[in-house]
């Protein structure tokens, strides 16, 4: 496969996380077609080490020029997959990789429904990106992926080598996908409570997230995940050790009145705890609350 020119590779769904990983592929020279649901001459990136501005345009509208290309970043939130088929089934072919950059452990199965042609390669997104109330997306840390270590996992490394988003080939992705959908269930007590990540301080509500971990991890493990018991707790820890004022974009969502993920990211370890007869106790607590936070009525 050959990433070299812009019409090769495409971003769709140039958010936060989409704005991130076009910019790296436009440091590289590997400029992708831009679509999404708002038009804009530019993006920009704020990275520790300086900007990154990209020329656009993002275009909104699926046009007979839209032709198929070899490799598709979708970087739209699950609550918006339902929105992406038609730019799917434009750019798509039969070898088309389309690397899905969502959260959750149920990425393959949600999008190759809606791209049947597509060889759908699941990610896992380890940097905080945050859009600023400009436009401008501010990256927090290094940027890193995950993908599986298979052929079309090795043309998205390709496609973003040497630029400032690192990708990791992973022989066991299915451990280390449960076990970020673990941080990103945490998170979702965020939304709850409309709090950032400094609330984990309180001994309480660490004692709270190390609970549900255990819940998470009990369900993973029947999944098939090899993770270790002390998972739950570097991960509790890791939350205290951020700034305190770090956001997550699930408690964006809630405080711009945007549907939640909270089925991906929370629903699918009670499901999948009720299909292997694991109790969920804090589960059957959360996802309701989220949901309702999410979808109404009210």
């Amino acid at each position: 496969m050959t990433t070299s020119t812009a019409s090769n590779v495409a971003v769709v769904g140039p958010g936060a996380i989409g704005t991130a990983v076009t910019a790296a592929l436009h440091q590289v020279g590997r400029a992708p077609r831009l679509y999404g649901r708002t038009a804009r001459d530019q993006l920009a990136l704020h990275t520790p080490t300086g900007e990154i501005v990209v020329p656009g345009p993002v275009r909104v509208e699926v046009t007979e020029d839209v032709t198929p290309i070899d490799l598709v970043f979708l970087a739209v939130k699950s609550t918006q997959v339902e929105a992406a088929p038609p730019w799917l089934i434009a750019l798509c072919r039969p070898h088309t990789v389309v690397c899905v950059l969502q959260n959750g452990v149920e990425q393959e199965a949600i999008v190759a429904a809606h791209a049947p042609r597509c060889q759908v390669l699941p990610s896992i997104v380890w940097f905080p990106a945050q859009a600023q109330a400009d436009g401008s997306v501010w990256l927090r840390a290094e940027a890193r992926l995950t993908v599986p270590d298979i052929q079309p996992g090795r043309a998205v490394s390709e496609a973003l080598s040497r630029s400032l988003c690192t990708v990791e080939l992973a022989t066991d992705f299915s451990s280390m996908a449960w076990r970020k959908l673990m941080q990103n269930a945490l998170a979702g007590l965020m939304a709850l409570t409309g709090r950032r990540v400094g609330m984990f301080a309180s001994a309480d509500i660490a004692e709270l997230g190390l609970a549900y971990l255990r819940e998470c991890l009990a369900v993973a493990r029947a999944e098939g995940a090899d993770l270790d018991d002390t998972v739950p707790r570097e991960i509790v820890d890791s939350f205290r050790a951020y700034p305190a004022d770090m956001g997550t974009s699930i408690l964006a969502d809630r405080e711009a009145g945007r549907p939640l993920e909270w089925d991906v990211r929370n629903g699918v370890v009670q499901r999948r705890g009720r299909q292997h007869g694991i109790p969920t106790p804090v589960s059957d607590l959360v996802v309701p609350l989220l949901a309702a936070v999410s979808d109404g009525p009210g």
